[in-house]
């Protein structure tokens, strides 16, 4: 009884807290932080190179990816600690399954064994304007350095990086290492790439967000949420105030936003796929936006 109770009261919360449409004219603030989720996942391969330039071709200003470790201890761009059943298939070209891709895990796999494996021609069900190519998942510093490169040839902003750390206790050791090893290991290539005052750490986690910090206060980190749990109860599980709040994108209120910025924090809310939800969330105050179709972007500005 008291489960059904409490998913009741998580629909209404959520459905009196959807953004209502909005007018069609939305003024958009000029230091707005637009961000292509996992690159472009609505467009190109998600976390992938060719998904990051594509993102590139809107006006983004960060681009969102996530991170899990290797068996040698380097960081991978994937959403799953494992290859996913919905994109990737085997080096031998069959398609990994749903009773078995968990059995690829990242975290027992070689940087050489993963290239093996393509996690883009299959394209994706969920996004059927979603291109598809072969392609693997990358290191993130073959992802930085290609994007860097991009933007030098092309005479385009540097962006800046939203990286998500992909940790849960259940997952500890098994297909991701300790939040404290995983936090190190990614602060460690953050400064090796020299894009530290250009990058956002961001978890779902608190236990990998406590880890940022007490490895470099200095690093803007941001809170993922999902819960209805509300802002105080949320931020009594922190023992720092975070420099984002990020809450699914229903969970948004104008007076959430008020809340927020209160408490001196930025709220972008993830992820944010058609123009009247983004409408409505601008009009509330929101400082910026994850989406996977940044295309909609020049809807939204015409």
């Amino acid at each position: 009884m008291k489960l059904l109770i409490s998913c009741l009261v998580l629909i209404l919360f959520l459905f009196g807290c959807q953004p209502k449409q909005a007018d069609s004219v939305v003024e958009i603030p000029e230091n707005f932080d637009w961000q292509g989720h996992r690159g472009a996942r609505g467009l190109m391969p998600e976390n992938s190179i060719p998904g990051f330039l594509k993102a590139l071709e809107y006006p983004i200003k960060t681009l969102e990816m996530d991170v899990v470790i290797s068996k040698d201890s380097q960081v991978i761009l994937s959403h799953e600690p494992w290859m996913s059943a919905s994109i990737c298939s085997k080096p031998d070209g069959s398609l990994v399954t749903e009773e078995e891709d968990k059995a690829f895990k990242i975290f027992q796999l070689t940087y050489d064994e993963i290239r093996q494996f393509d996690c883009g021609s299959r394209g994706n069900v969920r996004f059927p304007e979603q291109q598809s190519l072969p392609t693997h998942k990358p290191l993130l510093s073959e992802g930085v350095t290609e994007v860097e490169r991009h933007c030098k040839d092309y005479k385009i902003a540097l962006p800046f990086y939203n990286i998500e750390i992909k940790s849960q206790p259940e997952w500890d050791n098994i297909f991701t290492p300790e939040p404290r090893i995983f936090a190190q290991l990614l602060i460690d290539q953050i400064n090796r790439l020299g894009i530290k005052d250009r990058t956002c750490i961001q978890s779902f986690d608190v236990r990998a967000l406590q880890a940022v910090h007490e490895i470099d206060e200095t690093i803007v980190t941001a809170y993922l949420l999902e819960n209805a749990d509300g802002l105080e109860k949320n931020m009594e599980k922190l023992s720092f105030k975070p420099n984002i709040y990020s809450p699914y994108h229903a969970l948004v209120s104008a007076n959430l936003v008020e809340k927020v910025h209160t408490q001196k924090m930025r709220i972008i809310p993830w992820t944010v796929n058609d123009t009247i939800t983004m409408r409505g969330l601008i009009n509330m105050g929101v400082d910026g936006i994850i989406t996977d179709y940044p295309n909609l972007i020049s809807i939204l500005k015409n």
